[in-house]
């Protein structure tokens, strides 16, 4: 019987093509990183550019809202939205810790109705300062805030009742933020009455406590996966902070934008 060589080298170079496409899907990734960076930093800014309208038309800097803290909140709010982590995409959450706890300085924002939802006061860590925040770390047991992004999990009841998880997304910053259980819970402690008794609201271990009589609606409303942005002009955080990389060279360019157009 004579062979047909041509027809099996064909047969068999077909099997090699066949194993070489079944390897190169096998070691391609499936799934998307929980932080991604964007390289286009133009990309960045345009994305950005439709939001930062927001920081007037909300009035925020009557507010005392920073406008660096809330530039670079939407820097990091929108590379975690173009990652797909984010499942509750629509609200971004602001801590600025650049005022001191006497002030209202948690703001949340529904960025796709474009209305201040709450705007209320949040504890900081004991360790991190007394009026004002001005110490962060990463550790545990430090009883210090940690600054970053977040993105929130799931809620629980637990020792301050009802409660809700976050996990720090920025390695090195905030990454220890689960270990630490470091929540967003209502605190007695986080009250006008406290600051009419001693000039500043109390502080946590760490968690960035709310007063009790808003926490459940807050947590409600930002639970199961939406960004929290714990902001400082702290140089040590944004020069290490991956998540603010793209940062420096957009600020100037992209409010310039939203100020022509009036």
């Amino acid at each position: 019987m004579r062979m047909n060589y041509p027809t099996i080298k064909a047969r068999v170079l077909s099997a090699l093509i066949l194993v070489s496409v079944m390897f190169i899907s096998a070691v391609r990734p499936e799934t998307k990183p929980v932080v991604a960076y964007a390289e286009d930093k133009n990309t960045i800014t345009r994305s950005i550019s439709p939001l930062l309208s927001l920081y007037d038309s909300l009035d925020l800097g009557t507010r005392n809202l920073s406008r660096d803290a809330f530039t670079k909140a939407l820097m990091g709010f929108e590379d975690l939205r173009a990652a797909g982590s984010l499942q509750n995409p629509n609200i971004l959450s602001i801590v600025d810790f650049s005022l001191a706890s006497d002030k209202k300085r948690l703001f949340i924002i529904d960025v796709k109705k474009g209305k201040l939802l709450f705007h209320t006061y949040v504890a900081h860590g004991r360790n991190s300062g007394q009026e004002s925040a001005m110490s962060f770390s990463n550790k545990l047991d430090s009883y210090k805030s940690s600054l970053g992004f977040f993105v929130t999990g799931n809620t629980y009841k637990g020792e301050h009742g009802y409660s809700l998880r976050l996990n720090g997304v920025e390695n090195g910053i905030n990454d220890n933020a689960f270990n630490r259980n470091i929540v967003v819970h209502g605190a007695s402690y986080v009250s006008e009455q406290m600051i009419r008794l001693k000039g500043f609201i109390g502080r946590s271990l760490g968690c960035p406590a709310i007063p009790t009589k808003l926490h459940k609606p807050i947590i409600q409303t930002i639970k199961d996966g939406s960004c929290l942005f714990l902001y400082s002009p702290d140089q040590s955080y944004i020069s290490k902070s991956s998540m603010l990389a793209a940062e420096a060279d957009t600020a100037i360019t992209a409010f310039p934008i939203v100020n022509a157009a009036g």
